[in-house]
């Protein structure tokens, strides 16, 4: 039961944010009374918590998988990220500006636990790239990875990317075929246009 509650707790927050949903609208979702739900999880800042540990765990095994592959690494970038927008509902109801607001020590928590990830992530996808002649040889493995997590974290900001404008979907395909031909030989740069030609419509 405790395992359906954080399900549903985390659908819905994805769905709908962190502050918008009550421990009321989760009871009724589940069809169980928000009793039940306090014999699991002591107050709403506990559940948010554990939410966002489940989905960090289940983003952060997801990758891993796709990791395990050893796909191109171009192939991979977009692959993560197809990963990452079914997971995470395309991000409609600013779920990280809810969580940065008004849990704010959770959003830190988790944020030093999703750039580790991300820079291992990006640190061997840019080496597995510079060895296979995909990407360039002078760049800075470890300045791109972290400007790669922050341009991540930015384009999720409503401030600077209102919905009405920018939808999740376009920003993370500009912003990787901006990575990409900023990093790419010309190699990496032929492979790049014929994946995106071919798989323009899945992106």
């Amino acid at each position: 039961m405790k395992q359906e509650i954080l399900k549903t707790a985390v659908d819905m927050f994805l769905n709908y944010g962190f502050k918008s949903v009550t421990m009321d609208d989760i009871a009724n979702t589940k069809g169980i009374s928000k009793k039940t739900i306090y014999q699991y999880f002591k107050n709403k800042t506990v559940l948010v918590e554990e939410a966002v540990m489940l989905l960090f765990e289940t983003i952060s095994c997801g990758i891993e998988d796709i990791r395990d592959q050893e796909k191109n690494p171009i192939e991979e970038i977009y692959e993560i990220k197809r990963f990452l927008m079914k997971n995470l509902k395309d991000e409609k109801s600013s779920p990280q500006f809810q969580l940065e607001k008004y849990y704010p020590k959770i959003f830190h928590d988790i944020k030093e636990k999703q750039l580790c990830v991300m820079q291992d992530c990006v640190g061997c996808n840019l080496d597995r790239g510079k060895k296979m002649g995909l990407f360039r040889e002078d760049i800075n493995v470890e300045f791109i990875s972290k400007i790669y997590f922050n341009c991540m974290m930015a384009l999720k900001d409503k401030t600077l990317f209102p919905l009405e404008h920018f939808s999740m979907r376009m920003l993370m395909n500009n912003y990787l075929e901006y990575h990409l031909r900023g990093i790419c030989t010309p190699k990496g740069i032929e492979y790049l246009n014929k994946y995106l030609e071919i798989n323009q419509n899945q992106q």
